[in-house]
């Protein structure tokens, strides 16, 4: 098998750079309350990352948001999703007059109505309307991966009297049993975005599972100090199919997935060959003092980020409920944060407002074997930054590259 030092080397410099910024914590004013962007500044900026491919505008067509907002003139969330609805809509009918006669534009169309449909849902579906435009989603993904090859299979995982509904797909014409990647989302983002991402590893021998997290999309719990188990039951499954390898397993977590990853290359890391994770939370991003201060009104943040939190909680349903359960979920308040970990990529940014650096450089520095850091000193939320590093260059420059090697795979030949 084919290797060169260059990536390992890049890593390397990548995780030593880390070490020498410092962190600087933001100054506390409880009382300094930023507001929530209006209306209008949310539409301006949409379209404005759109144009852009920064998140979570990632194609998205610039034109099809300009034409649900010229319905939109409130921030009701009902009114926001009717208005995706009705552009998704003229997409999905338009896939559906295709399929037969042009399947290629069907399947873009299919596309194209699922990410509208999306960001009618975004950030989570919290109003009857906001269900309905995901409910519309999940229909478009579903038909857009029936142009997929090799397929996907929907599994449904039993789970404490429900299921966990999860996305799977094994690199074609496979011999023997396969690595798996594991892939959980975010607070906003969902398997079917994993889905479409993890995609790129097929080509590699590398098959893969997406799963909405805890709290999120399909999950069948809420978020909680003890929702891990229902990911250490994702893995029984995946060790269950006589497809998988099982040697070579993997995790990858993004954002809210991240923690669930960072937990799972705890809990699971003798189960789990390698575990890879952007911006996760592990004790900063718990406090009161950052809850208040940053996450407030957070403009890297589209919109809404403080009610798309509590959405993924039982029982949480105001900013005193969040600080109650927030330092609960914090890895060094549950001892595990410093125990043995599975081999780890952790990518970050250090202008990172949403999920703080030093919570990255604790991770880090804790454990028994050296990790892998990525840390964007110009980078935001994930290691994001604009024009340099957006999602999809970090993803087929870092990620996969990482995983790759992570599972001993070699390139595809040409």
């Amino acid at each position: 098998m084919r290797r060169t030092n260059s990536f390992l080397n890049e890593m390397v410099c990548a995780a030593a750079l880390a070490f020498s910024f410092c962190f600087a914590a933001p100054a506390t004013n409880a009382q300094q309350v930023r507001p929530e962007r209006t209306i209008e500044e949310i539409k301006a900026e949409a379209i404005t990352r759109a144009e852009n491919g920064q998140y979570p505008c990632i194609g998205q067509n610039p034109d099809d948001l300009r034409e649900a907002f010229a319905s939109i003139k409130t921030r009701d969330r009902d009114e926001w999703a009717a208005a995706f609805i009705a552009v998704g809509d003229k997409w999905m009918a338009e896939a559906k007059s295709l399929e037969k006669s042009d399947p290629v534009k069907a399947n873009a169309d299919y596309i194209r109505a699922w990410r509208v449909y999306s960001f009618g849902r975004w950030p989570v579906p919290s109003s009857p309307g906001k269900q309905r435009a995901y409910e519309k989603a999940l229909e478009a993904f579903r038909a857009h991966t029936k142009f997929w090859d090799p397929p996907m299979e929907v599994v449904h995982i039993p789970f404490e009297g429900k299921e966990i509904t999860g996305y799977l797909r094994f690199p074609k014409n496979a011999t023997g049993p396969v690595p798996m990647v594991i892939a959980i989302n975010g607070l906003d983002s969902r398997k079917e975005d994993l889905s479409e991402s993890f995609s790129a590893v097929l080509p590699f021998g590398i098959g893969y599972i997406a799963v909405d997290g805890p709290g999120t999309g399909q999950a069948p719990i809420k978020a909680s100090p003890t929702a891990d188990r229902m990911l250490s039951r994702v893995i029984d499954y995946v060790y269950s199919r006589p497809e998988v390898d099982k040697s070579r397993v993997e995790f990858h977590g993004v954002s809210w997935g991240a923690y669930w990853g960072t937990k799972m290359a705890i809990l699971e890391k003798d189960r789990l060959k390698a575990v890879s994770v952007q911006s996760p939370p592990i004790h900063d991003t718990f406090q009161r003092d950052f809850v208040l201060n940053n996450l407030q009104g957070n403009r890297e943040y589209l919109f809404d980020q403080l009610p798309a939190m509590m959405s993924i909680f039982d029982n949480v349903n105001n900013l005193d409920d969040l600080l109650e359960i927030f330092p609960k979920m914090s890895l060094v308040t549950q001892g595990l944060l410093g125990k043995p970990t599975a081999p780890m990529l952790i990518m970050s940014g250090v202008l990172d407002t949403q999920v703080p650096i030093s919570d990255t450089y604790r991770l880090l520095s804790a454990g028994d074997v050296p990790k892998t850091g990525w840390i964007n000193p110009h980078g935001g939320h994930l290691g994001r930054q604009k024009g340099v590093w957006p999602d999809p260059v970090m993803f087929k420059e870092v990620i996969v590259p990482w995983i790759v090697h992570a599972l001993d795979m070699a390139p595809p030949t040409q």
